[in-house]
């Protein structure tokens, strides 16, 4: 029986069209979706959405002079818009204003113990850019520090969730890694976050105040679901837990991997909150969350409420779909924000896929011509490549790709095969058949991350054909 492996995304907030930052988290998922499903052969599911029940999808519907409902339709549409243009693999696009997604948070709801739940008056803090109450701890001179602005003082009736009754639980899961977080310093985080002591948290809005967009809380009226309990719930509705369906029963309820991809600004919630939440409901909990970092402009967190963005539009129209995926993956490192620009973008792109990639598969194609060669079959993915994907370091196992390129380059450099074809036959078709060897390992190593390219180079192997994969940009 193959192994399941079921990997998600964040949904993103629709209240205007998606920037880099969105388009590198698909793109890191559609790598390790790639991987599970066309490398290591497992039976997976990949999810994608749009998170459409949230305050500031009111607001922008606002701003922008239009219907809530025509408003988060629209800009979902630009999120959608990212699967041909990057070339993602995603299974499904789950919209959280869906019928079959508001019944199954109101089964969620349902599911909750009657003793995790409870009503009370409550006055804080809250930040709409970051839909979250906040503490003074949590500002920087009186303001968010993502979204650089005051949060505004909220008092109002809700029903809390008892979180405080999962503490000892869930720092159980998290160290012994059946909720394992990656990478460990996050795991760290979320540990030390959860010794200091969990605080019961709100999970409904009032109606007035929700401007009466999102899920009722079942058999109240006056109020709304919480819109982070609604979104983290698209996990489950979108395999259709409302009815128990058969995605659901595979993909959630069986043996197998359920993965996380999300940014670290959202770690808690997925880690905390959210595991809380299935414990009381008696659902199965996520097996691994990877929390990325971020990328970032001028060292500044880019985001959609700062206003300093770069669209994927036009990274894929400058570089191409694959050399997109490629400058944005080798953009974000493992362990800290990779701070990007266009400048360094055309840089990689040159040294990396031009010059580097392009030029080696031209080369060795070019100088093929009259031999003959057997394409090699598949084999065991590199050590080191294949422990950084089982670690989900994308860039370092990318980098070891192309690391192979630069090697295969050299070799070409140090034997100058076209000066062996006229001196020494047999050395030259000894040398062509390494590189021709080299090329075919490197196109199947590239499969998650270079669908497109992996796949003109086997072409090209199979037919001679010389073509140019990659043109150098000014």
């Amino acid at each position: 029986m193959k192994n399941k492996f079921y990997i998600t995304t964040a949904i993103d907030y629709v209240n205007a069209k998606p920037h880099v930052g969105h388009a590198t988290e698909k793109i890191q998922a559609d790598v390790l979706h790639r991987w599970h499903r066309d490398v290591l052969k497992e039976e997976t599911y990949f999810l994608n959405g749009s998170d459409e029940n949230s305050l500031k999808n009111v607001e922008g519907a606002r701003k922008a002079g239009k219907s809530v409902e025509e408003f988060v339709a629209e800009n979902a549409e630009y999120f959608k818009m990212l699967k041909p243009m990057l070339n993602l693999s995603y299974d499904q696009f789950i919209r959280t204003t869906e019928k079959r997604h508001f019944e199954g948070v109101q089964k969620l709801w349902r599911a909750l113990k009657p003793e995790d739940i409870y009503k009370k008056h409550y006055k804080g803090f809250y930040c709409v850019g970051c839909e979250e109450f906040k503490t003074e701890k949590d500002l920087v001179d009186g303001k968010c520090p993502d979204h650089n602005k005051e949060p505004e003082l909220v008092e109002e009736e809700n029903y809390f969730f008892k979180l405080s009754n999962y503490q000892s639980e869930l720092e159980k899961l998290i160290d012994s890694d059946v909720i394992k977080i990656i990478p460990d310093y996050r795991k760290n985080e979320v540990l030390s976050f959860i010794r200091h002591g969990l605080e019961d948290f709100s999970i409904s809005r009032s109606v007035k105040r929700a401007c009466n967009w999102g899920v009722p809380v079942p058999d109240d009226g006056s109020q709304i679901i919480y819109v982070w309990v609604d979104a983290l719930s698209n996990y489950i509705t979108a395999l259709d837990y409302a009815e128990s369906g058969d995605l659901y029963e595979k993909f959630w309820k069986g043996e197998g991997e359920r993965v996380y991809v999300i940014g670290k600004g959202i770690l808690r919630f997925h880690s905390v909150y959210w595991p809380a939440m299935l414990l009381s409901a008696n659902i199965p909990l996520p097996t691994v969350i990877f929390s990325h970092e971020y990328l970032t402009i001028n060292g500044q967190k880019i985001s959609k409420t700062l206003g300093n963005i770069i669209n994927p539009e036009e990274v894929a129209e400058k570089f191409g779909i694959d050399g997109a995926r490629y400058v944005l993956l080798a953009s974000l490192p493992y362990s800290k924000d990779g701070d990007i620009t266009w400048e360094r973008m055309t840089e990689k792109y040159n040294a990396d896929l031009a010059n580097g990639l392009g030029n080696l598969v031209s080369r060795v194609m070019k100088l093929a011509q009259d031999i003959s060669y057997e394409i090699p079959t598949e084999r065991e993915i590199g050590g080191d490549i294949a422990a950084n994907m089982k670690e989900y370091r994308l860039a370092d196992a990318l980098e070891g790709i192309i690391g192979l390129v630069r090697e295969a380059n050299r070799y070409i450099e140090n034997n100058k095969p076209w000066e062996l074809a006229k001196a020494d036959r047999k050395k030259f078709e000894e040398v062509m058949r390494k590189l021709i060897a080299d090329l075919g390992y490197i196109s199947q190593w590239l499969v998650p991350f270079l669908p497109e390219t992996a796949e003109k180079i086997k072409k090209a192997l199979k037919t001679k054909e010389v073509k140019p994969l990659f043109q150098r940009i000014k």
